[in-house]
């Protein structure tokens, strides 16, 4: 029998606390701290879970990578009815936009620049 599991995205970072915070306000959720000032929780009422983790040698990854290589990045489903305010809450909140396009519909897709510089993207979904 499989036992039960659970998975979280963990986003590394030099500033924890602050990327934290950033993610709990961009997705209305709150933040855990426990007992490792290192890593910490983010989590949503309707099923966000992230955490972030502090890495002393930490580098912000670049976005496009120069050689066209896959990576990790978060998909933010939102309403297409609220991207604009989507987008002016992450902006406020300290994302860096990095291809911002108004698409105005389903296919509408903006990315942005956490402040520790891990690549996000607001996507506009149907009936959200």
């Amino acid at each position: 029998m499989a036992t039960s599991k659970t998975s979280v995205l963990v986003l590394d970072c030099a500033a924890p606390e602050e990327l934290a915070d950033f993610y709990a306000a961009l997705l209305g959720a709150t933040v855990r701290r426990g007992n490792d000032p290192d890593f910490v929780e983010v989590v949503g009422n309707d099923g966000n879970h992230l955490a972030v983790r502090r890495d002393h040698g930490y580098a912000p990854p670049s976005w496009p990578r120069p050689d066209d290589s896959q990576q990790a990045h978060l998909h933010i489903l939102v309403a297409e009815e609220d991207m604009d305010e989507a987008e002016r809450e992450a902006v406020g909140l300290g994302a860096r936009p990095i291809e911002t396009r108004d698409n105005s519909g389903p296919r509408d897709v903006r990315t942005y620049a956490d402040p520790a510089g891990h690549s996000f993207t607001l996507v506009a979904r149907q009936g959200r």
